[in-house]
């Protein structure tokens, strides 16, 4: 994350952080971000990541990044957001996922209008246009914010 915070504000953009005192405290916060915001927990971390966000980008990582993908995709489902959430799949790193969400689909356990709500692009401008094409589809909102 720091290498593409570092790029991003060489290229004069703006870079916000969100990171949970525990870490902030371990000297992992950037300080040279454009905005960095302490919060107590990792839960507050992604409600504020997800409220300051207009779409949602995994890079190839581990647990953590698919964990809070997958979250950011259900949240979608459960109408909680409409924001776009892409997958950049950089030398099929993503592959295996992507099969496995079709698997999930193909045995009726994912319904299709939500395996569509993963973008998927292999090139960054690719899926950033992809992205801005992106249109969610209507669902109940079976919960609200305060109820989560």
């Amino acid at each position: 994350m720091g290498v593409i915070a570092e790029a991003v504000l060489s290229a004069g953009g703006k870079a916000i952080g969100v990171i949970p005192e525990a870490l902030q405290r371990r000297e992992l916060a950037n300080e040279g971000l454009t905005e960095l915001h302490i919060v107590k927990t990792m839960h507050e971390r992604k409600q504020l990541m997800a409220d300051l966000s207009d779409g949602f980008i995994a890079m190839p990582g581990g647990f953590g990044t698919f964990e809070e993908f997958c979250e950011i995709l259900t949240w979608s489902q459960l109408g909680l957001h409409a924001k776009p959430c892409g997958l950049l799949n950089v030398a099929g790193y993503y592959d295996s996922l992507l099969e496995l969400f079709d698997h999930a689909a193909a045995e009726q356990l994912l319904q299709p209008r939500n395996r569509a709500m993963v973008v998927t692009e292999s090139d960054p401008e690719a899926l950033l246009d992809a992205m801005a094409q992106y249109r969610a589809p209507v669902v109940e909102q079976w919960l609200t914010p305060e109820t989560t």
